[in-house]
């Protein structure tokens, strides 16, 4: 499998390119700001043919690009149904100060000219590659993660974790659509349950793996080992939005 990911962008929003190998079809994860020169290197350098487009969320951080990525390559965009409006309209779920930063700026989003809407538990096979679709609000009402199997060097799977899941902490909930509660529930209904060898390629910093995150991961540890999580722990607002 070929998996290869860059920052992109004022957010540093990790965008990932993935095939089953040189030469074939491939999917592009989440791509944001000032990612489409990337995707178009990777695209270059390992002669893939986008053919789908998978967002884990709708911020603008995750979806700047989408529309000129999928039109480029004549790619379906992939988005949860309640994520869907802020292909339109980002603006719908940023904070005061995001909105600050584009504020004069020359902006239009539109949707791409095919999406296709994600559901829990759903099951795609794209560009040769398994995945499956876990709805895990909390970040946004329609944050989503892709799992899909690896079988290599002792990793099961890879799950693209988008905002919900970061190496040390999660993702922040104080914007329009999130809800801490909800996060709690979507780490310990869709994460917990996870085998530990699963690598996790989240929307921004390092990778890191489930096992390490349930060993030391405050805010999965505190989901281990209490029957009430501590629901005022904050969440992660430097990252993203």
């Amino acid at each position: 499998m070929l998996i290869a990911g860059f920052p992109a962008g004022p957010w540093g929003t990790n965008c990932y390119v993935v095939a089953s190998g040189t030469g074939q079809e491939c999917v592009v994860v989440d791509p944001g700001k000032d990612s489409a020169g990337g995707v178009a290197q990777l695209v270059r350098e390992h002669r893939l043919k986008p053919v789908a487009v998978l967002l884990t969320h709708g911020h603008i951080d995750h979806m700047w690009s989408v529309a000129p990525v999928a039109g480029t390559y004549d790619a379906t965009a992939y988005v949860h149904p309640r994520d869907r409006h802020l292909l339109t309209d980002p603006l719908a779920g940023m904070s005061p100060e995001t909105a600050g930063m584009l504020l004069g700026g020359d902006y239009e989003f539109a949707e791409p000219d095919a999406v296709a809407e994600l559901a829990d538990g759903q099951g795609l096979t794209l560009a040769g590659l398994d995945l499956v679709v876990d709805h895990t609000p909390g970040h946004t009402g329609g944050s989503v993660t892709f799992r899909t199997p690896y079988g290599e060097q002792d990793v099961s799977e890879v799950m693209f974790s988008g905002d919900l899941l970061f190496a040390g902490s999660i993702g922040r909930t104080d914007l329009p659509g999130g809800d801490h509660p909800t996060m709690l529930r979507s780490l310990r209904d869709k994460v917990l349950p996870l085998a530990d060898d699963i690598v996790v390629l989240p929307g921004h910093g390092e990778q890191t793996s489930i096992g390490h995150e349930r060993a030391t991961n405050p805010f999965l540890v505190d989901l281990r080992d209490t029957a009430t999580p501590a629901v005022s722990r904050p969440g992660a607002p430097s990252r993203g939005l």
